[in-house]
């Protein structure tokens, strides 16, 4: 394709991204660069967000599941939207409660102790950098598509301009750019949707209904029962409370801002998914053969739409992913400088604020790392899920419920969930029939169970 109308177009739309990180203003303190002062309004928290939440896995990912299975991943899109829909009614109020909280860890440290805070700040850590590789090799995606550019210098590109802001400007620059991006794509991947229904002669509503029966019929063939509850296992718990969104849980103004600002969010994301699905289904009467999910929608737009809107929506795109990848590049960089490193050593808050940026440059080259050899987006992200839920929800929503949670509990149901996670995710994959979540998650809470009732026997308590 003609590269010099989405060279202008990017061209324009990074320097309108800069303008709006700028007028954030860089963090000058530790507590800027991590919870923005604790002062973020209703909008910037549902923008930022929706921004996150709608980012490259329920875009690129959720066309593409459209294309091959229909309706079916909106089903179990619906679980992630309860997720955080339960979270702002029963969890971000009492995160947002709790004095002196930077990031879960602080949470969990606060509930627990110092060890099972390091621990916490070790697997959020680790999970925002598998994340953050996810979103990065979706970005580096769109990037060739468009430019025809290597994989690996398109990847550069997309993680260099979300470092950027996020090592300078913190939580608070990240917030105003992902509200930025989040009007962006509400408006123009919608307004595509219609476009093709109206002006594509195929798709209209009879070809599409009859598509969408087909892909969803072939969905449910080819995924067992036990596959399904897998997958509505992973998008119910799997995202629960990452880094990013406790951090904003715990920066909103108020605990009224924290829990409706998940709760309109997860809303948003029902209507969201969608669209998505509907964008896949519609691709299937443009698009012939069998592409890679994560080029459906990418084909699906310069296939049908005009080539100054084309452009437009490959900024979208790369919105949706930017949104994403500085929220957890953040967040990530918050958790190893107050989880890892401030137990071990009292620091300054300028030194505090170096050690931040510092991480986030680390974290962003990580992430480069991990894109490069990611095979596909939905299947990246499941990951990351598998790991996160078993790790750190057993002891983190026990500890913020129980009046007097035992340390040993949490160390045992942190360390035995991730054991089982990476071991049956990565090692003995085949050695069990059904999604490793499940007997990790089991395990985990079996683990918490064993500590509460170790140290109550031990104590007396």
């Amino acid at each position: 394709m003609n590269t010099t109308l989405p060279v202008v177009v990017i061209i324009v739309y990074v320097l309108l991204l800069t303008v709006v990180a700028l007028r954030a203003r860089a963090a000058t303190e530790f507590a800027d660069f991590s919870v923005a002062r604790r002062a973020l309004p209703l909008a910037l928290v549902f923008g930022s967000l929706a921004a996150t939440y709608v980012g490259p896995v329920f875009t690129i990912g959720f066309v593409g599941k459209g294309f091959s299975s229909g309706f079916l991943f909106w089903g179990i899109g619906l679980a992630y939207a309860a997720q955080n829909i339960l979270v702002g009614l029963f969890i971000a109020p009492r995160l947002r409660a709790l004095g002196n909280c930077y990031t879960l860890g602080d949470v969990v440290g606060q509930k627990y102790d110092r060890t099972c805070q390091i621990l916490a700040g070790v697997i959020s850590v680790g999970v925002c950098a598998g994340l953050s590789a996810v979103m990065a090799k979706a970005g580096g995606d769109v990037l060739r598509s468009a430019f025809l550019l290597p994989h690996w210098s398109a990847v550069v590109i997309v993680v260099g301009i979300a470092a950027l802001y996020a090592t300078f400007g913190g939580l608070k620059a990240s917030v105003f750019t992902d509200a930025f991006h989040c009007a962006a794509f509400a408006i123009l991947l919608p307004v595509a949707l219609i476009w093709i229904l109206v002006s594509h002669p195929n798709p209209g509503a009879a070809t599409f209904a009859k598509e969408a029966a087909n892909a969803t019929i072939a969905g449910f063939n080819s995924t067992s029962p036990m596959q399904i509850v897998g997958l509505l296992t992973a998008f119910l718990l799997g995202e629960t409370l990452i880094p990013p969104y406790a951090n904003l849980a715990l920066a909103s103004k108020t605990t009224a801002v924290s829990r409706n600002s998940f709760i309109l969010a997860g809303l948003f994301s029902i209507a969201w998914f969608a669209v998505m699905i509907a964008l896949g289904i519609a691709a299937r009467t443009v698009i012939f053969g069998d592409p890679p999910e994560d080029y459906v929608l990418m084909i699906l737009i310069e296939s049908t739409i005009p080539k100054f809107g084309n452009s437009l929506l490959l900024v979208v795109l790369l919105s949706v992913i930017m949104s994403s990848l500085d929220s957890l590049l953040n967040a990530g960089a918050v958790v190893f400088t107050q989880d890892i490193i401030k137990p071990f050593k009292r620091l300054s808050d300028d030194a505090a604020l170096n050690i931040g940026r510092c991480a986030t440059i680390a974290i962003a080259v990580t992430a480069y790392a991990g894109a490069v050899v990611i095979k596909s987006i939905v299947s990246g992200l499941l990951v990351c899920y598998t790991i996160w839920a078993p790790a750190i929800l057993p002891a983190l929503i026990i500890g913020l419920w129980v009046k007097r949670p035992h340390p040993l509990a949490g160390i045992l149901s942190m360390g035995v969930g991730t054991i089982v996670a990476i071991v049956f995710e990565f090692v003995y994959h085949s050695a069990i029939s059904i999604p490793t979540i499940i007997p990790a998650l089991g395990a985990g809470l079996l683990a918490y169970a064993l500590g509460h009732w170790m140290e109550k026997t031990k104590f007396g308590a």
